[in-house]
């Protein structure tokens, strides 16, 4: 993902420091019930939709909005399906950030996948039984988002 403009402005008086930020991911399915999913440019993997909202910025607005600017897909946001903190991340340059993951279930209503901006080599469509090879955090979410019931949190310890 793209690092925001408010992120950099956070970056020059912060450092390298930990950020403790929101996430949203997007697990949209179209009709045949395929799965929307991305190839990321800075990784080369298969992944599911993801972004930062922006300040302000209601997290399934962002959902719809990232998925629209990554894939070219229209898509509406659904349902939640988890909500969780994510470990934290350090990237190559150093800085650090900790997620938390809100991942909502969004149904494809418009748009043909493709790739729409500088994050992804590609996008496609994949049948559930057909998935890539995807992080045991993806397939959590994946499963989630199929499954009928409430949004799924670490229980309190």
């Amino acid at each position: 993902m793209a690092t925001p403009d408010f992120i950099h402005t956070i970056r020059a008086t912060a450092g390298r420091q930990l950020l403790w930020l929101p996430g949203v991911s997007a697990l949209v399915f179209d009709d045949a019930d395929r799965l929307l999913l991305g190839r990321r440019a800075d990784t080369g993997n298969w992944a599911i939709i993801a972004g930062m909202p922006e300040p302000g910025e209601q997290p399934a607005a962002c959902a719809v909005r990232e998925v629209y600017e990554e894939t070219a897909v229209r898509c509406v946001a659904e349902r939640i399906v988890l909500v969780r903190a994510m470990p934290p991340h350090t990237y190559p340059n150093g800085d650090i950030c900790q997620f938390m993951d809100i991942a909502f279930r969004c149904r494809a209503i418009g748009g043909t996948a493709a790739v729409n901006d500088d994050e992804s080599l590609e996008v496609a469509w994949f049948d559930l039984a057909d998935l890539p090879h995807l992080p045991e955090h993806d397939l959590l979410r994946i499963r989630l988002a199929c499954a009928d019931g409430p949004a799924w949190f670490d229980p309190a310890p």
